[in-house]
């Protein structure tokens, strides 16, 4: 299907100035534009909003499959893309305006447009993913080393990025979600550290709060002295060979013997081997369920989509 090179333009634009990359916005406009396609145009944005204006009605990850399949797209997202993200309301303001404002569009062109946004879905999932290399022969640790490994590759080659800390935290929050079902687990993107935002931590859990970093800082130490101070306790998460720097600058802020400093591989390999009860048998199964929910969780809250993880 031909589009307009001006249409084009319009849309690349639109994509550029409000960062529709993530599956969460990229399924917003997705739906958006299909609604224009049932109810026609002009767009009555008070009734594509939920009754609270939080979220666009009908919003989903299944939602978004389903346009995805129309047009032979089998590559699904997670169930929770598009739900979470506190900016979904204010993109579909965005978004509605931008159709509104677009001249003389007809009904073709919203074909052309919806097709559009499919193929920035088809170039998110062929966007090159870290792979999951499984050895039954080796520790489920080892397993989770090689992926932050992989992470620290990418991340040499790109300056300034924390690729690392990225999957090392999404992966907590999927073992959290796997650990804990009965309990609502609050994801958040990784590129906002919570040691410099209003946060209290990556994860708050009853009052406990966790940290999840591969380079501890001061910074971090005073948001732990911060939870300490609240009634909190806070919990670092690092790679092994950070652990002795991270106990040295709580030993500097006066607050060692109050703060939980741990193997972040270790705790997430013990909780997999408990989850799988310990069967050999069941390792595998359980790690593939980590990453569904690790991919899912990067989904719905990622802008980059190399950050998933394949089986290979």
């Amino acid at each position: 299907m031909q589009i307009n090179p001006n249409l084009e333009a319009a849309l690349v634009q639109f994509k550029a100035d409000y960062q529709v990359a993530g599956v969460g916005a990229l399924g917003t406009v997705l739906v958006l534009t299909r609604k224009a396609k049932v109810l026609g145009l002009p767009l009555d944005l008070d009734k594509l909003l939920t009754p609270g204006g939080g979220q666009v009605a009908g919003l989903s990850g299944s939602s978004i499959n389903k346009i995805l399949a129309t047009h032979c797209v089998l590559q699904k997202v997670g169930t929770e893309s598009g739900r979470t993200s506190r900016g979904t309301p204010t993109l579909a303001k965005q978004y509605v305006a931008f159709l509104h404002g677009l001249p003389l569009l007809l009904e073709p062109d919203l074909d052309v447009i919806e097709l559009w946004w499919v193929e920035r879905f088809v170039d998110y999932f062929n966007t090159e993913p870290f792979k999951l290399n499984y050895d039954p022969s080796k520790t489920l640790a080892s397993v989770i080393r090689n992926l932050l490994d992989q992470a620290l590759d990418r991340q040499k080659k790109s300056p300034g990025k924390t690729t690392v800390g990225a999957v090392l935290q999404h992966l907590v929050g999927a073992k959290l979600e796997l650990a804990l079902p009965a309990l609502k687990i609050t994801h958040n993107g990784a590129s906002v550290a919570d040691a410099v935002s209003a946060r209290s931590g990556d994860f708050v859990i009853d009052n406990a709060i966790i940290h999840c970093t591969t380079a501890p800082s001061e910074a971090l130490l005073r948001k732990c002295e911060a939870n300490i101070k609240a009634g909190q306790h806070p919990i670092i998460l690092t790679i092994a060979k950070m652990i002795g720097a991270a106990e040295g600058l709580a030993e500097n802020a006066g607050i060692e013997g109050r703060v939980e400093v741990m193997d972040a591989l270790q705790f997430l390999a013990a909780n997999l081997y408990e989850m799988s009860l310990f069967k050999a048998a069941d390792r595998k199964i359980t790690l593939i369920r980590l990453i569904e929910k690790y991919n899912e969780i990067v989904a719905a809250h990622e802008a980059d989509a190399s950050l998933r993880i394949a089986f290979d």
